[in-house]
């Protein structure tokens, strides 16, 4: 499995203030979508996310996200490490991507962007 990087995920309360501030951290412009009634913007390694705090409850259980080259490779490497998915892969609005629980207990995010 090729792992193309990571992003760090940042839950707030002002996703206005909060991507002046990480575009200029990061030189970088946001990509904004919105998913599940969580408004995202993706601004280089950071994936900042507002609203409800049902929803941002979930969101913070995971760990981090992971960037992979096919989402379905991964699917079946981590089936055979033992690892648990909890959900997907589903598509995104750039590809496709699973929740999984890896065996120590800590949940991460694969995705790739291959559209299908």
């Amino acid at each position: 499995m090729d792992i193309l990087g990571t992003t760090l995920r940042v839950c707030v309360d002002d996703l206005e203030a909060a991507v002046v501030f990480y575009e200029r951290l990061a030189g970088a412009t946001a990509l904004r979508f919105e998913r599940g009634g969580v408004q995202v913007a993706a601004v280089g390694c950071f994936l900042l996310m507002s609203g409800p705090e049902a929803e941002l409850e979930v969101l913070r259980k995971v760990a981090a996200t992971i960037a992979v080259k096919d989402v379905d490779e991964a699917h079946r490497l981590l089936s055979e490490l033992g690892a648990r998915v909890i959900a997907g892969p589903v598509p995104t609005p750039v590809g496709r991507n699973l929740i999984a629980m890896h065996p120590d207990g800590v949940v991460y995010e694969y995705v790739d962007r291959n559209v299908t």
